[in-house]
């Protein structure tokens, strides 16, 4: 288990929440869950309900729909980040490619702290953005089929 100063540390690393102050950003840590998966475990499953942001302490996840990689995130590298904003059903399953630790935090956690800080929020849409960008970059350049294109599946 990791301290509430090392998911400070943590969260502050990572782009999402680079620009919010650090007062701010033991709030969030205060509402962030460690949990651990071992290789090939499912974090998430497409058409699940969607209610959880998750971060990576350590280990790669797998992004994917059907038969189709979207994305290998690892690192201080974010995903679920939609299920925040909206309540649809996941658009992609999440998989352990390695045993895996991840931070994650609940909608209606994150909601409370949102009503009270709007940077967080801009720094989500900030995120989702860039991500958005990149995959239509990664279309037009023939990387990804229209049809399998998920915004928040490559890492910003």
């Amino acid at each position: 288990m990791i301290s509430t100063v090392e998911k400070v540390l943590f969260l502050k690393s990572i782009d999402l929440f680079s620009q919010i102050p650090g007062e701010d950003l033991s709030q969030i840590a205060q509402i962030t869950d460690e949990v651990q998966f071992e290789e090939g475990d499912e974090v998430f499953h497409e058409g699940d309900p969607g209610d959880t942001l998750y971060f990576v302490i350590d280990g790669k996840v797998r992004i994917h729909t059907g038969g189709d990689e979207l994305a290998v995130l690892g690192e201080r590298q974010v995903f679920g980040e939609m299920a925040l904003l909206d309540s649809e059903p996941r658009s992609a399953s999440a998989s352990a490619m390695l045993d895996l630790t991840l931070l994650k935090i609940h909608r209606d956690d994150f909601n409370e702290i949102l009503a009270e800080k709007s940077e967080i929020a801009q720094g989500i849409i900030k995120v989702l953005t860039r991500r958005l960008r990149n995959t239509l970059d990664r279309r037009r350049a023939g990387g990804l089929p229209a049809e399998r294109t998920d915004p928040r599946a490559k890492a910003g």
